[in-house]
């Protein structure tokens, strides 16, 4: 009867175990795929709402205008046609608030239903305009031509250097800063936090008495459980001024900060499981390197650090996940600017602090919100490609070791 039950017990939990964890898998599976799902509607728009149109006189030569030359042209920086390959002529611009300029409301009508013929009479007469308005005003018997537009690749996406997706009447889908601001901050703050945390864990490990490493342990593993809010105002109250005072900026709020302030947050982990790798060292080879006539430090750099680089390299790996996904303190730190950087003294934006910013305001289904979600996929394939770059180093030194 006990061997019945144990039998049973044995496989109830196995079945548990079993069903845990294919549940967690598919959780996993899921939330990419609809993560996926939802950016990749990007590219199924275009730069202009959908919705919306932009039109001008149909003796304009003009036949394409990209997403870039509409904003530019809203902005004042173009102001003739010939700047975009028409004929010489001023540009008008025209936006739907602006008909109270050329029609009086008798016109208009009285529930505004003559929109579309005065729509249609003011592009047909003004050589120069162009006309940004609602796409349900097109009369049927529109005189003027409605300018295409090609749909978002993912070069352009990629490639572009303006981060505007709200902007009217073109939204500009460049994710070129938030890329190189997120690696930026992240592989600088892991090149901060590396060393500290490598030489930290062999101290505690390896040099450090007992009474040390049992009080410096839980105190390390205790800063991993401080909110990253508190982070934030470390840094914005401590990293921050400092920063602006040694290097004698404008402004402190630099990718240089939120390197800092994520090196900071990222040591815990790092120190924590490379010292656990440490210690697993069988002691036995330990002291074959050291009867052999080898110094502590020569064992350290050769026999303890080669055989623990698997347990490094996934510290590695955590830290750079911790530091690639952080929002809140990098948000507060790091100036929030969507410009290219060209030194890490300058103001910066990353993906998460863009996506946590901005996410909440963004309509659902709107060109705004699929560019945060595929924002989203961008900074999945960043940590998947750099984990990978790094077991595969790993791997390689493991190999050679060999």
């Amino acid at each position: 009867m006990k061997s019945f039950l144990g039998k049973f017990i044995e496989r109830f939990v196995e079945g548990l175990l079993f069903i845990s964890g294919t549940v967690t898998t598919l959780a996993v599976v899921l939330i990419v795929l609809f993560l996926f799902r939802e950016g990749w509607g990007l590219f199924n728009e275009t730069p202009i709402e959908k919705g919306d149109v932009i039109a001008i006189n149909k003796n304009n030569t003009v036949r394409k205008l990209t997403g870039e030359d509409v904003k530019n042209i809203f902005d004042g920086k173009i102001t003739n046609w010939n700047e975009v390959g028409g004929k010489k002529d001023s540009i008008i611009l025209f936006r739907l608030n602006d008909i109270g300029n050329y029609f009086t409301d008798e016109e208009l009508g009285d529930t505004l239903q003559f929109i579309p013929q005065r729509l249609n009479e003011l592009v047909n007469k003004t050589s120069g305009i162009i006309a940004y308005f609602p796409e349900k005003y097109v009369d049927k018997k529109f005189d003027g031509r409605l300018l295409p537009f090609d749909k978002l690749t993912l070069k352009k996406i990629l490639t572009g250097k303006e981060w505007f997706p709200t902007a009217q009447p073109a939204a500009q889908i460049g994710v070129m800063p938030l890329i190189l601001g997120t690696l930026w901050v992240s592989l600088f703050a892991i090149a901060i936090a590396l060393p500290f945390g490598l030489a930290t864990a062999i101290y505690i490990a390896e040099i450090a008495d007992d009474r040390v490493g049992k009080i410096l342990k839980p105190v390390i593993e205790l800063l991993a459980g401080i909110p990253s809010v508190v982070y934030g105002f470390f840094g914005l109250i401590v990293i921050v001024p400092l920063v602006q005072k040694i290097f004698n900026l404008p402004v402190g709020e630099t990718a240089l900060s939120g390197s800092i302030v994520l090196a900071i947050m990222a040591l815990p982990t790092i120190i924590t499981i490379s010292e656990d790798a440490i210690r697993n060292t069988p002691r036995a080879m330990k002291e074959a390197s050291l009867a052999l006539g080898a110094t502590h430090w020569q064992t350290i750099s050769k026999i303890i650090i080669p055989y623990s680089i698997s347990g490094i390299s996934a510290a590695t790996i955590l830290g750079i996940g911790r530091a690639i996904g952080e929002t809140m303190a990098v948000l507060m730190v790091t100036g929030n600017a969507a410009v290219i950087p060209h030194t890490i003294l300058e103001p910066v934006r990353t993906i998460p602090a863009t996506i946590a910013a901005e996410l909440g305001e963004a309509a659902h289904g709107s060109l705004h919100y699929k560019a945060l979600f595929a924002l989203g996929c961008i900074l999945f394939v960043i940590t998947l490609l750099i984990n990978v770059t790094v077991d595969m180093i790993s791997a390689r030194k493991k190999y050679n070791r060999k």
